[in-house]
């Protein structure tokens, strides 16, 4: 099991530090042809006018938007690993984002409008993804080694997205709105994003800090969390319920990102141990700065073009998923 390594306090400071400079950088950066000279004076009010909107408007939006989508994400990966006993455990790879984003794709090809039930449908399909990780864990021989739950999710998410790109195929208007959606953007997104999405992460969070302490005892064992007063079954459903809200959530305001949810409590950890009170505390801090730090990669790569922040993530993380799996000895959580 990994040992504390830096003091709480610390590491709450190094996290908010580097997220004012990221988010000092998401404003000051971009693809565009405003520089970093513009983009600060517009910050300051001294601008023209197509300046100001720029970053006033679009950049402040996005940067916005990958706080919340990066806070929800990072909360989320260190609920389900703490659920599952799983350091591999990510909304991506167990077929959760896969869930949350099949359910939108087959509710706007059944001609419902996108931004009016994002949202709950969004939720409803994670919910279902979170469900069926659940009924795996419960399989022998699956959900006692990390790495066949893994690809036991993966073939989920490739059967729904498999589906996903059928009803693409087949319905013109649902892949003219899906399209930049279903790959992880947070560009382009509509302004009222933010206003129907916050209340969303809010009762996440507000239901994982409910289930922090049942199962930093469930990690003791069933019977210690039971002889605390703890309830292990009402437990694990709080807290796929917490995942469910928040991956519908982010899924819904910017469509399925990946390894967000690996990325961040292995850093976490890495940094503060393994504790889920102090790891879900941190990652709440280490969501957004990810999240921001692959925006402004994805800004300066291919200019003056863009690249989708869901590739840039996968890149990211795709490294930690071989490091973590190639270690001799997997995190004990």
């Amino acid at each position: 099991m990994l040992t504390t390594r830096m003091p709480m306090p610390r590491a709450l400071a190094l996290g908010s530090f580097s997220l004012a400079l990221l988010c000092l950088a998401s404003m000051l950066l971009g693809a565009g042809e405003i520089g970093i000279g513009s983009s600060l004076q517009a910050l300051l009010g001294k601008a023209d006018e197509d300046a100001r909107f720029i970053v006033l408007e679009l950049r402040l939006a996005r940067t916005e938007l990958a706080l919340l989508v990066g806070l929800a994400l990072g909360a989320a990966g260190v609920l389900l690993q703490a659920v599952t006993r799983n350091p591999l455990a990510e909304p991506g790879l167990l077929g959760v984002s896969a869930g949350s984003s099949f359910a939108v794709v087959i509710a706007i090809n059944l001609g419902a409008s996108a931004a009016g039930l994002h949202l709950g449908v969004a939720m409803l399909g994670a919910l279902i993804g979170c469900l069926l990780v659940l009924l795996v864990t419960r399989l022998r021989g699956v959900g006692d080694d990390p790495v066949r739950l893994v690809l036991a999710g993966a073939a989920f998410s490739g059967i729904l997205g498999a589906l996903s790109s059928l009803l693409l195929l087949w319905d013109q208007r649902t892949a003219d709105e899906m399209r930049f959606w279903i790959i992880g953007a947070l560009a382009g997104r509509p302004l009222d994003t933010l206003d129907w999405s916050l209340p969303g992460l809010i009762a996440g969070l507000l239901l994982a800090l409910l289930v922090v302490r049942p199962l930093a005892a469930l990690a003791l064992g069933e019977r210690v969390a039971s002889g605390l007063g703890h309830h292990p079954q009402l437990t694990r459903l709080g807290t796929l319920l917490a995942v469910a809200i928040l991956v519908g959530t982010a899924t819904a305001a910017a469509g399925p990102i990946a390894f967000i949810g690996l990325i961040v409590p292995y850093i976490a950890r890495r940094l503060i141990g393994s504790d889920i009170r102090r790891t879900l505390g941190l990652s709440m801090l280490l969501g957004p700065c990810v999240l921001l730090l692959a925006d402004v990669v994805s800004r300066l790569l291919v200019r003056p073009y863009e690249l989708p922040v869901g590739v840039v993530s996968a890149f990211i993380g795709a490294p930690i998923l071989i490091a973590v799996v190639r270690s001799h000895r997997l995190p004990t959580l």
